[in-house]
């Protein structure tokens, strides 16, 4: 594909900025939140600035949403993301989620513990390392175990 892009570019077809598009892997994903909620809002708007097309989806359905993704109440945050097959939960940084789909690991998704002040989305510093955790639905989950990645 690759290739076929240069050569494109090469013969004129592509301009620089298409060619470019092309190359980068899409970055769209679906943002389920409670129609309430304002920092849902902020972390939409963090990821669109970072390249991301978001779709934001108000409901009043967010327990059902969770669930049928795998996400147990010990995982739980404000708003689920659905992005290329995986759901990422909570206030993620956008180079987690990156590193979610450059890496695509046999898991069902990332989630980020509560809702920490300074996070994407969140007010206030930061207060301490942001660990990100792995899951796969079925499956006992434990901020004990390995982070997939900390910032």
């Amino acid at each position: 594909m690759k290739a076929l892009i240069t050569a494109l570019f090469l013969f004129g077809t592509l301009s620089a900025n298409q060619a470019l598009a092309a190359s980068e892997p899409l970055k769209e994903a679906t943002l389920y939140k409670n129609p309430e909620c304002g920092c849902c809002t902020g972390y939409a708007n963090y990821l669109q600035d970072n390249g991301y097309k978001i779709t934001v989806v108000p409901t009043d359905y967010m327990a059902m949403v969770k669930q049928s993704q795998g996400i147990t109440d010990d995982m739980a945050s404000c708003h689920t993301m659905i992005i290329d097959g995986y759901a990422v939960e909570g206030h993620v940084p956008v180079g987690i989620v990156d590193k979610l789909l450059a890496e695509h690991p046999n898991i069902s998704g990332i989630y980020l513990p509560g809702m920490p002040m300074g996070s994407p989305g969140m007010s206030g510093p930061k207060e301490e390392p942001f660990k990100v955790y792995p899951f796969t639905k079925g499956k006992e989950v434990s901020t004990t175990d390995e982070p997939f990645a900390v910032e």
